[in-house]
């Protein structure tokens, strides 16, 4: 299944704050913002050394995370066919001086892929939403700046909502739903290729032999192609693989997480339960899912409510007390080697 035959992605025009929150976020999926940075002057540069210029004028003098990769991996930044490294170097630049070599490699036929990885705006540029502003996000939002030639960045997700503004050259994505992660085959949780696990499928040249559920993720793809000007919002949780497609890309994105800060980590619910329930007989594991849907997923709905709510304990709606108690009980619980005598396993 070619790029061509996904779904494509909802688009959407004259977006403002109020509309955006009232009528794209609500629905959780994929939307193109078409035109909603047309006016930032970064994307009015109209040229490689132009946007170079402009962006040099806001440089602090902190280093970017540099990454290069030889003309072979064709802009592919993946892991190497053992599995014991990855097929790019990454270094510590300055921003003049890694725009620089971006620029120089313009002029070559067959240039190694090469991009300043995910650089903090307020680090390393934090004058330029001064004049480049973006008020979809709201004030939490983190913006990050990605700048570099031809490359493909591999299927993963974020644990953010994500609004992605394309400031030059031109971007495709191809998104996945959270539940396609199944049929996307997942790289290793602790040896990735920058901070978050990926899918081990090439969306371009697919082993179908090796990994046959990916034609199902594929029928639920949905694919956008975003010109200098254009946003996309990617919801939380969303797959999504990036490629660049000119010489010269700019993208500047906004993270940000409405997850109330005192919740406990997702990773560590996700290792502790990997831990402690993957490896039980199939009965006990299936008993668990039982009780993780009703008390964690909520299938049932409020799962103490046949309580009065000063009985409804941990498992009931609870206090930033009862928080802060219950991640003592789990960091204790986490310490023991062997399990408390009153048979409460943590």
């Amino acid at each position: 299944m070619g790029i061509y035959m996904l779904k494509k992605v909802a688009e959407w025009h004259d977006i403002n704050p109020v509309k955006f929150r009232a009528e794209v976020y609500p629905l959780g999926q994929p939307a193109i913002l078409r035109g909603v940075v047309r006016h930032w002057p970064a994307v009015a540069t109209k040229s490689p050394k132009a946007f170079c210029d402009y962006v040099r004028r806001f440089d602090s003098g902190r280093p970017v995370g540099l990454l290069t990769a030889p003309p072979g991996v064709e802009g592919q930044f993946f892991y190497r066919e053992d599995m014991r490294g990855f097929n790019f170097e990454r270094r510590k630049a300055g921003l003049g001086p890694a725009l620089a070599e971006l620029l120089a490699l313009l002029d070559v036929a067959d240039p190694p892929a090469t991009y300043i990885e995910s650089a903090l705006v307020a680090d390393c540029v934090p004058d330029f939403p001064a004049e480049n502003s973006f008020a979809l996000a709201g004030p939490s939002a983190v913006a990050r700046i990605w700048i570099g030639n031809r490359l493909r960045t591999q299927t993963h997700y974020d644990l953010y909502d994500n609004l992605a503004c394309v400031v030059a050259g031109r971007r495709r994505f191809t998104l996945f739903p959270p539940d396609q992660i199944e049929n996307l085959y997942m790289g290793p949780f602790e040896f990735t290729l920058s901070g978050t696990p990926v899918s081990m499928v090439s969306l371009e040249q697919p082993d179908f032999e090796r990994f046959p559920r990916f034609r199902q993720a594929l029928e639920t793809a949905q694919t956008a192609e975003l010109e200098p000007g254009d946003a996309i919002y990617v919801p939380y949780f969303w797959w999504h693989h990036v490629q660049s497609l000119e010489r010269f890309n700019a993208l500047v994105s906004y993270w940000w997480n409405e997850t109330p800060s005192q919740l406990g980590s997702l990773y560590n619910c996700l290792l502790h339960g990997v831990l402690a329930i993957r490896d039980l007989p199939e009965n006990q594991r299936m008993a668990w899912r039982a009780v993780f849907d009703y008390f964690v997923f909520k299938t049932a709905g409020e799962p103490m409510e046949h309580l009065p709510p000063h009985a409804q304990g941990a498992l009931g709606s609870m206090s930033p007390e009862q928080r802060t108690t219950m991640k003592k009980v789990l960091l204790h619980g986490l310490q023991q080697i062997t399990p408390a005598k009153s048979g409460i396993y943590v």
